[in-house]
């Protein structure tokens, strides 16, 4: 046997020599009245414990591939061959062996619990249902009915939207840009993963934030890309690290969020801003702007995206509706060279044929209107009383066990705990007080973290949810 089991592997050795005996069983290696290797002989041959191979004909046998009998050894099933028999795909193995990782087991965990459990919910990166457009949205439909058709529309987006935007950036962001150089998205996650999927290739080096939302993302490892994380501080990431990382590891692309970072909440300096986009264009490295918050800013002034910035079309930016008008929407854009937003836009055709037209249409109508900017003004305001009512919290309960990033706009509030706590079981004695967060490693490598999202917290909830949290505090504190 010239197959060997691979220890580099993640896969258990039991599995791996499973996997391999059914595959050959399939394609004819092994016959089907075959009496496979005793035991003993292909631990042996394979160089593993007898008790491995004892595993991996013992799923075998649970799958109804192979019959055990003592002293007649192990053989292939005759009933996978029958008329008269069904077999049933092991699934579970299905699940194992897919290319695409699912979501960190803690991350799956707070999900179901949020939609299980009646929890106050500081969890979430998203709005507060009272900050959601319902009404503004039933007003749209009410003042101008959906006249549009609803077959597929145009492989880059609705041509209304894709101009709308357009007009949108340039008035906010000062970025100029048209809509040839535009894909709509479902929020800015699948751009993303568009992005990791139709740019890059399997070894590509990456630098990412640390601490980083993009941490969370499994769409890194699924694409089989290197990670590489540049330390955030109150200014953003340094551009120092960033030349050292790529002559250490060749960098291919970098992940920011220069605006109310999450989870840090910090904005990235005009002038780190600068070195970083003369560092893209001195290596030639694509820098992807990933901007959900820069309209939240408290005060009104809403700083230079490095796209705005961007003389030599070295940045792709990224933004969406899902943080400032109703996560549910998803609606979703990339601004980009419009050779790359072709390349985007024909891969997103593969996956879904295209965006729904009705939410697109609905974002233009709202968009291109003065609905728009009062709402934004309204947020501002109310996105302000939630951070006050989380930090007067903060301070008034946990003012000598925490210390805490105030940030100037965005949702979330990055704190750290003045004393080592086993992060996991605080959030489990957390929700059975009845209140969710996400704990700070699930973001990087900094320990002793929790993310609070203010924005996600009803007003007058958000200090009940404080004080449970504190409650669980004491209870791992003293046990």
């Amino acid at each position: 046997m010239d197959w060997k089991p691979n220890r580099a592997d993640k896969k258990p050795i039991y599995k791996q020599i499973a996997d391999y005996i059914e595959q050959g069983i399939s394609s004819g290696i092994f016959s089907p009245d075959s009496v496979l290797p005793s035991e003993r002989v292909l631990a042996n041959e394979l160089q593993v414990n007898r008790s491995t191979v004892v595993a991996a004909y013992e799923e075998l046998q649970s799958l109804g591939i192979v019959e055990r009998k003592k002293g007649s050894g192990t053989r292939i099933s005759t009933d996978i061959w029958g008329i008269s028999h069904k077999r049933i795909p092991n699934w579970g193995r299905y699940v194992e062996d897919g290319s695409f990782l699912p979501n960190l087991p803690l991350v799956q965990r707070i999900r179901t619990e949020i939609q299980k459990n009646d929890l106050i919910n500081l969890a979430s990166g998203e709005l507060a249902p009272q900050l959601f457009l319902t009404d503004q949205f039933r007003a749209i439909l009410s003042d101008q009915p959906f006249m549009g058709h609803l077959g597929y529309d145009h492989p880059q987006g609705n041509e209304a939207l894709r101009e709308t935007i357009s007009l949108h950036v340039k008035e906010y962001k000062n970025i100029d840009t048209n809509p040839s150089s535009i894909l709509i998205t479902s929020g800015a996650q699948q751009a993303l993963h568009l992005i990791v999927q139709c740019l890059l290739k399997p070894g590509d080096a990456v630098a990412i934030e640390d601490p980083s939302y993009c941490f969370s993302l499994p769409i890194f490892q699924s694409a089989g890309l290197r990670t590489f994380p540049l330390p955030v501080d109150e200014h953003g990431i340094n551009p120092d690290d960033l030349i050292s990382m790529h002559k250490k590891h060749r960098i291919r692309m970098v992940f920011l969020n220069p605006d109310y970072q999450n989870p840090t909440g910090t904005v990235l300096s005009l002038a780190r801003r600068k070195r970083i986009l003369e560092l893209s264009a001195e290596f030639g490295i694509p820098i992807i702007e990933d901007d959900p918050y820069s309209l939240t800013s408290f005060d009104g002034s809403v700083n230079s995206t490095l796209k705005s910035m961007d003389d030599n079309g070295n940045v792709l930016y990224i933004s969406s509706l899902s943080k400032i008008v109703a996560s549910g929407l998803r609606i979703g854009w990339v601004i980009g060279p419009p050779q790359v937003i072709q390349r985007l836009a024909d891969a997103k055709q593969q996956v879904d044929f295209g965006h729904s037209i009705f939410p697109q249409w609905i974002a233009s109508e709202f968009l291109g209107s003065k609905r728009f900017s009062n709402h934004i003004l309204m947020l501002r305001k109310e996105l302000k009383r939630q951070r006050n009512e989380m930090v007067s919290s903060l301070e008034e309960l946990l003012g000598d066990q925490m210390e805490f990033f105030v940030p100037e706009g965005g949702i979330h509030m990055w704190c750290k705990l003045n004393a080592p706590i086993p992060e996991y079981h605080l959030l489990e004695e957390s929700m059975k007080k009845g209140v969710a967060f996400v704990p700070g490693s699930i973001f990087g490598s900094k320990k002793g973290y929790v993310r609070f999202t203010f924005g996600r917290g009803e007003t007058h909830l958000i200090r009940d949810g404080v004080l449970r949290f504190a409650d669980a505090l004491k209870i791992i504190q003293f046990n």
